[in-house]
């Protein structure tokens, strides 16, 4: 696999469309902090990773208002192997005018894009969220 991230975020994406309650993912360390933002923020409910012998697994139960609609609108990937994305203090973007969220990777750890700005720090921009 070239993009772990990337099959993580469709692996949620394809979660919400098919409106399971939770999913699986292979787990690493990277994977489980954007599962601590997504949390933190809301879009899911929460993560687990559970550790069989050598083997991780991650598993994520997802969000749903009551009326069914899906917690995460959109999940998009902005950063790829082929291409990354680098952004300073002053560049880390809006998503929709605030309403949704940048995850990005800075010498700090994973966190928003707001938390980012608050602390004077860019990064790489892992994905948005609305």
């Amino acid at each position: 696999m070239t993009d772990p991230i990337a099959d993580m975020l469709t692996r949620i994406r394809n979660g919400f469309i098919a409106g399971h309650r939770r999913v699986e993912i292979p787990g690493s360390v990277i994977k489980g902090e954007i599962a601590r933002v997504l949390a933190e923020e809301g879009y899911v409910e929460s993560y687990k990773i559970t550790e069989e012998g050598v083997k991780k697994t991650m598993i994520v139960r997802l969000k749903y208002g009551p009326d069914g609609k899906a917690a995460i609108e959109e999940i998009k990937r902005i950063s790829k192997p082929s291409r990354r994305v680098y952004v300073g203090k002053n560049d880390i973007p809006r998503v929709r005018g605030g309403m949704g969220i940048s995850i990005l990777s800075t010498s700090s750890g994973i966190m928003t894009g707001v938390a980012a700005r608050n602390k004077n720090i860019g990064g790489e921009i892992l994905c948005t969220v609305i």
